[in-house]
């Protein structure tokens, strides 16, 4: 190996070529003898993986678990609100808050919640009767153990005029029924059994009440609802199956009955499947427990799975027919794995980092983690066992042997004195390959379509321009939806469609979202509340809200009764021995706790309730709230925490679910930058960063603009467009720098013929397996079928459409390569003459 260095070029270059040359050199040979291994060794390699798919998927069928608690799945992992919610607590126990609002609690413990909507114009208030025999039906149930029934009003109108706001009529009424339990493990399972005749009342009432509409929700409605999506999508999951299997299949096959190899693509599209399986069973042998967000990793797998199989098919055509059998292996995985070995690991270093500590949303880093072991046996199982079915589909094609039949093929002088559908069916291509031909795999009819007609339109100098116009539209309408993204995310995009709990939250979000829920105000610490300073404070960091307080309650108790309490004693014993007695004060005593030291009472602690007014976005504003009440309570004198129950899954949430795609960013990036100058070629490196950036954000935005919310299931599938892109420019892109054709559109044509066609059997096949997801009526599948299908478009537009026409006039440019050529043509011009002079009678011979 003799390196010549360029005329004007420094010697740190041409020892960072030679670097680049051995490691790649170096790669090529271990991947050629890791295919000479398993060209030897067929059997061994086939049956380890089998075996291991058998053991640990009976394992996986024995030990399969639903995980139970959505609040540890998708609310952030550490979060302030759970800090405040623990305080809370341990300031305001459960069992002391009884005869409290629903909001007022600081954990929704068990419940039944129940809205009754009047038809358009009707006024639910006419609708009494209707109404009580509903709640006593609901008090009559069997095990009951009802603390609190809160009524609320929706749809709302006033009465003109009217100086104490009297309601005229309402469009519906929200009645929730709240269960004592403690804590306890028998009255939990009580209450849960009670939940389910609840939900099964409210549908028996709903068919004897035809003059409104019931939609019931309990506590356990959300968990129930969000794994509904795994069942409902188990037969669209097969579905999928059955058409990735029959495209690859028909990908694969030709109308020559040697080369064609049908049954490949499918062993190939089997060979992802059963490594699932295994790393399903691994998941399940050390205790994971399932959730349906995983229901995306079969999806995920399948597309980086099968692009290692089409390109193992493609290095096989691309191999000489005469060498035998397992050279031809061992050449195709020199010629493949070398790429694929980068990009499984491009996977596993950035799912690897979703499933690090930095990741807050227990969903993600639970799918990360699976999704990293899947990659593994993923890899594993395509140059074993999917390499041994390449090493006896060889033998077949060597001793002349049908692809589909498995019978010999019949001489061509047989052929032709036989009819007609049997020559179609039997023949070997024989009268199709020319002498002049030397790879009769061109007749492949992707790759016949690519040389012979897509490669010359999409070079055309006349497409470019409308390419180049297409590549402008494509980024303002990216640029334009990033600008759009919000942080705000929704529990409900989880959940399955069609379910009670998509639709109860869809009519109380239309009726009941004028006000925000009931946000707890805990003063943690003793505070003067006799000096008006502090009564001034309270009342600043009131104003805006509708306040419950005991305070502004007692302090107007004092004027009408003309009590002065301007020290602690009087104040205090005014409290206890006047105020909290009288009747309409009374539910106050569980919002004070009294400390005695010797004779004197002290107030240690205090709650008052919050209720903002609020627009139709309510989540939004309630985070606003939120964020604007927090930095209060270290800049007054008043220390405070402010809660309730649904800021344990909006706290910090955009933030959470941002950082594992960031992460994962930073690590392709860094991946990238390091192996800049020492591996395949700088530029590779350099075009590969930007068209994975360009595809990154151009689904990010075309995803805000159809509406998908930043949830941990858009998150996941942005993670996987960085690995899915590069899975896909990055073959496309290498064998382009390293092309040595005089122009830059011959090598971007060398570049497709080689690696188009896998490219195109891969993401079609992709493609053609999300169908159907959009049969599951499940907003998580809506997501996860948007999402995906924005990358595996955007790939898709940028290998065949932007890539081949911007390569043609940026660099790297092609004029040494020409120049090199043109010395070598020269060289052996010169030699012909010498010989031709020496040997003026045996011309033919030189």
């Amino acid at each position: 190996m003799c390196f010549l260095r360029r005329p004007g070029a420094p010697a740190s270059w041409i020892w960072w070529r030679m670097l680049r040359q051995v490691l790649r050199r170096g790669l090529q040979s271990c991947c050629h003898r890791l295919g000479l291994c398993v060209s030897r060794h067929p059997v061994f390699f086939l049956t380890v993986p089998a075996v291991l798919t058998i053991t640990f998927g009976l394992s996986a069928l024995n030990r399969f678990q639903p995980e139970g608690d959505l609040e540890r799945l998708v609310a952030p992992s550490h979060s302030l609100a759970k800090i405040e919610r623990s305080l809370a607590s341990s300031l305001f126990p459960l069992d002391q808050s009884k005869s409290q609002l629903y909001s007022d609690l600081h954990t929704p413990g068990r419940y039944g919640r129940v809205i009754l909507l009047s038809p358009p114009g009707d006024n639910i208030l006419l609708q009494a009767e209707g109404i009580l025999q509903t709640h006593r039906a609901v008090l009559e149930m069997k095990d009951g153990r009802n603390s609190f029934i809160g009524h609320q009003l929706g749809g709302v109108v006033e009465v003109p005029n009217s100086k104490d706001q009297r309601v005229k009529s309402a469009r519906a009424i929200q009645i929730t029924y709240y269960l004592q339990t403690y804590g306890s493990a028998t009255q939990d399972l009580i209450g849960e059994k009670w939940e389910n005749e609840f939900c099964k009342l409210m549908r028996k009432l709903q068919e004897e009440h035809q003059d409104f509409q019931l939609y019931s929700l309990a506590s356990f409605s959300l968990w129930r609802d969000f794994h509904k999506t795994s069942i409902l999508a188990r037969s669209k999951v097969l579905v999928s199956l059955v058409l990735i299997l029959t495209t690859a299949t028909l990908s694969s096959s030709m109308k020559d009955c040697l080369r064609s190899k049908p049954f490949l693509g499918l062993l190939g599209v089997l060979t992802v499947c059963i490594s699932i399986i295994t790393a399903a069973g691994i998941f399940f042998i050390t205790d994971g427990k399932y959730n349906s967000t995983l229901l995306g990793i079969p999806f995920f797998a399948m597309g980086h799975g099968t692009k290692g199989v089409f390109e193992l098919l493609s290095g096989w055509r691309r191999t000489r027919e005469n060498l035998p059998f397992k050279d031809r292996v061992a050449d195709a995985y020199s010629d493949v794995m070398v790429t694929y070995t980068m990009t499984s690991s491009l996977y596993f270093i950035t799912f690897g980092m979703g499933a690090s500590p930095f990741t807050n949303i227990e969903a993600v880093k639970v799918f990360c983690q699976n999704m990293c072991v899947s990659i593994l046996l993923n890899y594993f199982y395509i140059f074993s066992f999917f390499g041994s079915c390449l090493v006896f589909a060889g033998q077949l094609e060597q001793n002349r042997y049908h692809s589909i039949f498995c019978c010999k093929i019949p001489s061509a002088e047989y052929l032709d004195r036989k009819p007609v559908w049997f020559q179609t069916v039997m023949s070997d291509g024989h009268q199709q390959t020319s002498h002049h031909e030397t790879n009769p795999y061109q007749h492949h009819f992707i790759q016949h379509f690519l040389r012979e007609h897509y490669n010359e339109w999409i070079t055309n100098i006349y497409v470019k321009p409308f390419v180049v116009i297409l590549y402008l539209i494509y980024a303002s309408f990216s640029f334009m939806g990033c600008l759009q993204i919000s942080d705000r995310a929704n529990i409900i995009n989880l959940l399955a469609s069609d379910s009670p709990s998509v639709s109860y939250a869809t009519v109380q979000q239309k009726y009941f979202s004028n006000y925000s829920p009931v946000i707890g105000f805990y003063i943690y610490e003793p505070l003067e509340y006799w000096n008006s300073s502090v009564q001034e404070d309270l009342r600043r960091l009131c104003s805006g809200f509708t306040a419950v307080s005991w305070a502004e309650q007692y302090y107007q108790f004092l004027k009408v009764s003309n009590i002065s309490a301007s020290n602690k004693s009087d104040f205090i014993s005014v409290l206890q021995s006047s105020f909290l007695k009288k009747p309409e004060f009374q539910h106050f005593r569980n919002d004070i706790i009294f400390s005695k030291a010797g004779d004197e009472n002290n107030i240690i602690a205090s709650r008052l309730y919050l209720v903002a007014r609020t627009s139709r976005d309510k989540q939004k504003e309630v985070i606003e709230v939120l964020e604007k009440l927090r930095p209060l309570s270290l800049s007054k004198s008043i220390r405070f925490i402010v809660f309730n129950p649904s800021f344990v899954f909006t706290d910090h949430y955009g933030l959470s679910v941002t950082v594992p795609v960031l992460i994962a960013g930073f690590g392709v990036l860094l991946v990238l930058i390091l192996t800049f100058f020492l591996v395949i070629h700088p530029l590779g490196n350099f075009w590969l960063i930007l068209s994975v950036t360009s595809i990154e954000l151009g689904v990010l935005g075309l995803m805000t603009l159809w509406n998908v919310d930043m949830d941990c299931i858009s998150i996941l599938c942005l993670i996987y467009t960085l690995n899915f892109a590069i899975d896909h420019c990055a073959p496309l892109l290498y064998t382009f720098v390293l092309a040595t054709e005089h122009t830059r559109t011959q090598c971007i044509k060398s570049s497709l013929q080689e690696h188009g066609t896998a490219i195109l059997q891969n993401v079609t096949s992709f493609l053609i397996g999300l169908v159907p997801l959009l049969f599951v009526p499940s907003n998580l599948t809506f997501t996860l079928f948007k999402c995906l299908l924005l990358t595996g478009g955007c790939t898709l537009l940028h290998c065949f459409v932007i890539l081949p026409v911007f390569l043609t006039f940026f660099p790297p440019s092609k004029k040494h390569h020409k120049k090199k050529k043109r010395a070598k043509r020269k060289e052996r011009e010169e030699i012909e003459c010498i010989e031709i002079q020496e040997n003026p009678d045996h011309v033919t011979t030189v």
